[in-house]
């Protein structure tokens, strides 16, 4: 999400540091992200959507792009390759880097393997013999609600601003779904590694870096109600009604218990009751296995952005997202208006020996038509030390109802704009 790469001198701002990672100055650009949204614009469904026009939609709202600037406008998008046929998935990755070139787009790709896997039903299938993918050893795959595989879920829900019907939670830690995402990597890594080798020395910067997990944990995303399993076949209109999630309760937000079956998998525990730094670990290994796996691909650390999660308290589940293979990152919606005050964010850069850590997922929820307000918060976080970049969740909510742009954009292209004095 930058364009004008290049650079006029190493020029350093912060906010004030801490140990670790946090006294990592980035002496690069830093990068504004916008993620699109997928389905809005740009769909894997629609390999056409990939064209040049879509970066431009963002791209327009920022005169003066071309200019060198210490923080550069950027593109993410989200690959969902147990959503799609990893065919088509892999030929819009293609795309979507290709433009990243033609326009001089610095970009994030996100791989999801976790929330979106509508279309392998050979991972969760293990109810239904007249559906696909049917296997009645899927138990393995998703997760419980007891010690028992016999307990095996059905379904989830998903909040993400309405509640969603989602797939049964996945078993982080089965052995067969670890494989498939090993196997998908193995297809769309290598096309990120190949394409920035074959990009000139001044746009090597235009691959912001590989985002892995999202906000990976147990039971965030993928909730369950009780005696959900009952409720599959019925109209989604008899679902419960969307909960009140209890962010205070760190082993289920106050929805059924689940991680039965990543811990019993994992070899961390077959009994007893459930502890927060279990669903830490799980979480852990989770992102640890994705990141290392990248690794071996072909990039190198410091273009690999893991994805946590957290409550506003600074929850042990903030530590999954630190390893040695990767950058850690984590949404921020609790503590936008200020990073510096998120505990689980600042304790852990503190504790992690990688060269940056980012935002990976962001959105001010707080006065949305105050531009002050936009500007500062965008500023704490991109400009807090040791932060490569931030990626605003969606571009597409930062527009009017006629395509305009908000005060969100009008601060996001301030924030840019000056930031050009850093370089000189």
């Amino acid at each position: 999400m930058k364009l004008g790469i290049i650079l006029l001198g190493v020029a350093l701002f912060t906010v004030p540091s801490v140990h670790g990672v946090a006294t990592n100055a980035v002496t690069g650009p830093k990068y504004l992200v916008f993620m699109l949204e997928h389905d809005r614009n740009m769909s894997i469904n629609r390999p056409g959507s990939f064209n040049k026009r879509q970066f431009d939609s963002v791209k327009s709202h920022f005169p003066g792009y071309a200019e060198p600037t210490r923080i550069k406008v950027g593109i993410g998008f989200v690959f969902p390759y147990f959503e799609y046929p990893i065919n088509d998935v892999e030929s819009c990755l293609r795309k979507f880097l290709a433009l990243s070139l033609e326009t001089d787009t610095p970009v994030v790709v996100k791989l999801d393997g976790e929330n979106w896997l509508n279309g392998r039903p050979d991972l969760w299938n293990w109810w239904d013999p007249a559906k696909p993918g049917y296997n009645p050893d899927n138990r393995q795959n998703v997760e419980w609600t007891s010690w028992n595989p016999e307990d095996a879920i059905k379904i989830s829900w998903r909040d993400w601003g309405r509640q969603l019907r989602v797939t049964p939670m996945i078993n982080l830690l089965s052995p067969r779904y670890r494989a498939e995402c090993h196997k998908a990597m193995d297809r769309l890594v290598p096309i990120i590694v190949e394409w920035q080798r074959q990009l000139p020395p001044d746009k090597k910067d235009l691959f912001v870096g590989l985002n892995l997990g999202w906000e990976s944990a147990v039971g965030n995303s993928s909730y369950y109600r009780t005696n959900g399993n009952a409720l599959l076949n019925r109209p989604e209109s008899e679902d419960p009604a969307k909960p009140a999630f209890s962010w205070d309760d760190v082993l289920c937000r106050g929805m059924v218990q689940l991680g039965f079956a990543a811990l019993k998998s994992g070899g961390i525990r077959n009994s007893g009751g459930i502890t927060e730094g279990d669903l830490t670990e799980v979480a852990r290994r989770h992102l640890e296995d994705l990141c290392r796996y990248a690794k071996t691909l072909g990039l190198p650390r410091e273009k690999i952005f893991s994805h946590g999660v957290g409550n506003g308290k600074g929850e042990l589940l903030y530590d999954s997202a630190v390893n040695a293979f990767s950058c850690p990152g984590w949404s921020e919606y609790f503590n936008s208006l200020n990073i510096q005050a998120d505990e689980g964010i600042m304790r852990n850069i503190r504790r992690s020996d990688a060269p940056y850590w980012a935002a990976v997922e962001w959105l001010l929820l707080y006065p949305t038509s105050q531009y002050g307000t936009w500007k500062s918060s965008i500023e704490n976080t991109i400009k807090a030390s040791g932060c490569k970049f931030m990626c605003i969740f969606n571009w597409e909510l930062l527009l009017d109802k006629k395509g305009e742009p908000t005060e969100a954009v009008k601060a996001a292209r301030d924030v840019v704009l000056e930031s050009k004095k850093a370089l000189k």
